[in-house]
């Protein structure tokens, strides 16, 4: 009976052993699923930047959500978001909350350079600004009709008023479109209007899209006012960028919310080292990790 009884005990024992393990739904560098959002001027780099990732790690997933620099900041409070992409850093205050919050700093850096692009109408009399320009159109002294990617809040907004309006307001002529794609829209079907848009939407030549576009749309030429000769003007480039002749360059960085080796640090890793860093090169940003330069090679005849 004993001897019964005993084995009863060791099945029991054995059905509750290693057997029974729940499974690690925790992600890792190159498996798992994540949410970042994105501030949605850099839509088309970051979406192709997540096509190449997920083909690379085919058990990865990353859903990303395309919204305004602001919304991207208050998602990155909320649990469910791991990583933003956006064109500003932490402020000291703002890294001193999340630390308080969780204990640790999110971790923040610059993967490469966008700009905000000045597009006009391809009838447009003009398309070549100086600064002084700009500063009157936004600032409604010059009425002309200037259309952004959204009402306030985004980085193309933020930027603008930062860095040509020092902090003064808008004109009543400034006008909101519902995204970048509406910017394009709107600008191409009225000669008379001005519109401000990342580069990301319309600086790449590879893409069909964006060069049917440029049928459609002039990228402006702006002030270098960096230049130490006068009257040099540029168009947003890669080069124009790198160089620094174009003043409405700006940063395009990551914010990682992650205090472990997780799926972000993985995606992070990604855009920063070659593979990415090719992509922002081939969308014609400027690659901010690594220096992708071309170089000339000579080759020795055979004796």
């Amino acid at each position: 009976m004993r001897r019964v009884l005993y084995y009863g005990w060791f099945l029991i024992l054995l059905s509750c052993g290693p057997s029974q393990k729940k499974e690690d739904t925790r992600d890792s560098p190159v498996k798992g699923s994540i949410n970042i959002s994105v501030d949605e001027s850099f839509k088309p780099v970051i979406e192709e930047q997540i096509q190449v990732h997920h083909s690379s790690f085919p058990a990865t997933t990353i859903h990303a959500s395309f919204k305004s620099e602001a919304a991207c900041f208050r998602d990155l409070q909320s649990d469910s978001t791991r990583m933003i992409i956006v064109a500003r850093g932490l402020t000291d205050e703002e890294a001193k909350i999340f630390e308080n919050n969780l204990s640790f700093k999110p971790l923040y850096g610059i993967l490469a350079y966008d700009a905000v692009a000045v597009i006009v109408n391809r009838e447009s009399k003009d398309s070549v600004f100086t600064m002084e320009q700009l500063k009157n159109i936004l600032n409604g002294k010059n009425p002309v009709t200037a259309v952004m990617d959204g009402k306030n809040a985004t980085s193309t907004v933020r930027f603008l008023k930062d860095s040509v309006l020092r902090g003064a307001a808008f004109g009543t002529n400034v006008v909101a479109s519902e995204n970048s794609q509406q910017v394009v829209d709107i600008v191409s079907k009225n000669p008379g209007m001005i519109g401000f848009v990342g580069l990301s939407w319309v600086g790449d030549l590879y893409d069909k899209k964006q060069m049917d576009y440029q049928k459609k749309i002039r990228l402006a030429l702006v002030e270098c006012v960096a230049c130490i000769e006068k009257d040099v003007f540029a168009r947003p480039s890669q080069a124009s960028i790198t160089y620094g002749e174009y003043p409405l360059a700006r940063p395009l960085y990551y914010i990682l919310k992650e205090n472990a080796s997780g799926l972000g640090t993985g995606f992070m890793n990604f855009m920063s080292l070659e593979r990415g860093q090719l992509i922002f090169r081939r969308a014609f940003l400027a690659p901010a990790k690594m220096a992708l330069n071309n170089r000339l090679g000579k080759i020795k005849d055979a004796d």
